[in-house]
């Protein structure tokens, strides 16, 4: 009979796997306050390349650090100023398919491209709101294409490039604040957060949806800063005030969240970017106020209550 009771509860327990969804669990975590490698003065956004490799905007020191997928230092590159290569409080950071690294130096009001060890290889922009000019870049994404997508924050607007910064086209209705970040879809959709929400358009502009209000339901925000999509077109949010993390599908279906204020593994002080890997299973949060990292695994669903019902009633 126990073999047969075991049987049973496995079979349930996998059909309630393969309809359920995937919750994120605490895994590791690294970085303090501090100027030395590895440590971070102001952190902002972070990307991850094809093999995995952390991109960390440390905005507060100007400069870029990168990291193994679970946290150790591989090498850095920055300082601040205004010469090509150099940067002015950057914010947003994106890796192309290829490995070359794109920046929103947001207060040099421009965007820099880098090899994937920090050599400068080109930039474009000035302050302004002529095409082609930003007023305090605050995100960047690549597309499938190679295009480059700007969330150029105080100008309330997307533009977008060629790999090499040739202007090919701008938007900017809608956005109730400041767009602070920006990424495309596998589909060429573009996503953008303006702290109250999501809006998401076609490649070259065409509003296609919008979800979130201010509040701390689900769904609802209080300061969204970071965005990103995962396999299948889930879609991340820090919720910076809420101190969570939000998910979504790619047409704005809440699908769960974690994280709460505190100082502990997996909360929060001040969620900012996000990042996830390539074949889903890890997430990456810059933890603004608390200087560091943490990353978070993949697990699969819980057996349902209802499953659980249908086993007890079996043998009652």
């Amino acid at each position: 009979m126990k073999t047969v009771i075991i049987y049973i509860v496995a079979s349930i327990a996998a059909a309630g796997n393969a309809g359920g969804s995937h919750g994120y669990v605490f895994e590791g975590k690294w970085g303090k306050h501090g100027e030395r490698p590895g440590e971070f003065g102001h952190l902002a956004h972070l990307a991850l390349a094809a093999d995995g490799t952390v991109y960390v905007v440390d905005s507060g020191k100007s400069r870029i650090q990168y990291f193994t997928p679970k946290g150790s230092l591989k090498g850095l590159w920055g300082s601040f100023g205004r010469e090509e290569g150099r940067l002015y409080w950057p914010r947003g950071i994106a890796i192309a398919p290829h490995g070359r690294v794109y920046v929103a130096d947001t207060y040099n009001h421009r965007i820099q491209r880098f090899t994937p060890t920090g050599s400068f290889l080109i930039k474009w922009g000035s302050k302004g709101y002529e095409y082609g000019q930003f007023k305090h870049p605050s995100g960047v994404a690549v597309a499938p294409n190679g295009n480059v997508y700007v969330a150029d924050s105080a100008n309330r607007r997307i533009q977008y490039f060629t790999p090499g910064g040739s202007f090919l086209g701008c938007w900017g209705f809608g956005f109730s604040g400041y767009p602070n970040d920006v990424a495309v879809a596998a589909n060429s959709d573009v996503y953008v957060v303006d702290g109250g929400g999501v809006k998401y358009f076609t490649s070259t502009g065409s509003f296609l949806g919008e979800w979130g209000s201010e509040g701390s339901g689900p769904g609802e925000f209080v300061g969204a800063r970071g965005l990103a999509i995962g396999p299948g077109g889930r879609i991340f949010v820090t919720d910076a005030w809420n101190c969570r993390v939000q998910y979504f599908t790619p047409k704005g279906r809440y699908r769960g969240e974690w994280g709460k204020r505190g100082y502990g593994n997996g909360q929060f002080l001040d969620p900012y970017g996000v990042a996830v890997s390539r074949y889903g299973t890890r997430v990456y949060v810059t933890d603004k106020s608390a200087f560091r990292v943490q990353y978070f695994r993949r697990s699969p669903p819980a057996v349902s209550p209802t499953s659980l019902g249908r086993v007890k009633a079996i043998f009652r």
